[in-house]
């Protein structure tokens, strides 16, 4: 068994036990939610989203007129080559071959900075969600509230997926900016002055 499988094995049994002993108290009140649809659907996930978007839409476009530029010359040369010098052929061969070395290095490290930034917004998102659920939760008074993908069978009155994304609506799309400590901040201790007068003489 993978380490995943363990690890969801182990969360899906304490979330049983959990649900077992809610069952034995009546008044539990217990929440079951869909996260891959608040992370696809909340405004959150979406303002994430669109960061990532105006992020990286310059560069993308870039990349494009960079290709659309090489399939240019790439035509020019299967057109003109026959009314071409052989000089000026071998000319737009090399600028072909280095332009498509450019490009594809180029759209290599494009895509590993919006994967990387990818994962950095999602970690960000997940965590945001994981704390509005835990508010959502105490201002319902809900004693539990589970994942759907840990959960094999619930009554939809348990789905409190839509009431979440409701509350998600009037919460902030992102996390407050980290405060600066004040010892970060506070400027440094400055010594007292030494007294420049001479002690009295005898």
């Amino acid at each position: 068994m993978s380490v995943v499988s363990i690890r969801k094995y182990v969360t899906g049994s304490v979330v049983l036990a959990l649900l077992m002993a809610g069952a034995a108290h009546a008044e539990m009140k217990i929440g079951v939610a869909d996260f891959q649809r608040l992370l696809e659907d909340s405004p959150q996930a979406k303002a994430a989203g669109q960061v990532l978007q105006n992020e990286f839409a310059p560069r993308q476009r870039e990349l494009q007129q960079k290709e659309k530029d090489l399939q240019t010359k790439a035509e020019k040369l299967n057109r003109d080559a026959a009314v071409m010098s052989e000089k000026e052929v071998t000319a737009l061969k090399k600028e072909l071959t280095n332009g498509q070395t450019d490009l594809q290095r180029d759209g290599e490290s494009f895509t590993e900075e919006v994967t990387a930034r990818r994962n950095e917004e999602l970690n960000k998102v997940q965590t945001l969600l994981i704390n509005e659920i835990a508010g959502f939760a105490k201002e319902g008074g809900y004693d539990l509230v589970v994942p759907s993908s840990l959960v094999l069978y619930s009554k939809d009155t348990f789905n409190v997926t839509s009431q979440l994304l409701t509350y998600l609506q009037s919460r902030p799309l992102a996390a407050p900016p980290v405060a600066a400590t004040k010892s970060a901040t506070a400027p440094a201790a400055t010594k007292p002055a030494a007294s420049s007068s001479k002690p009295a003489s005898k």
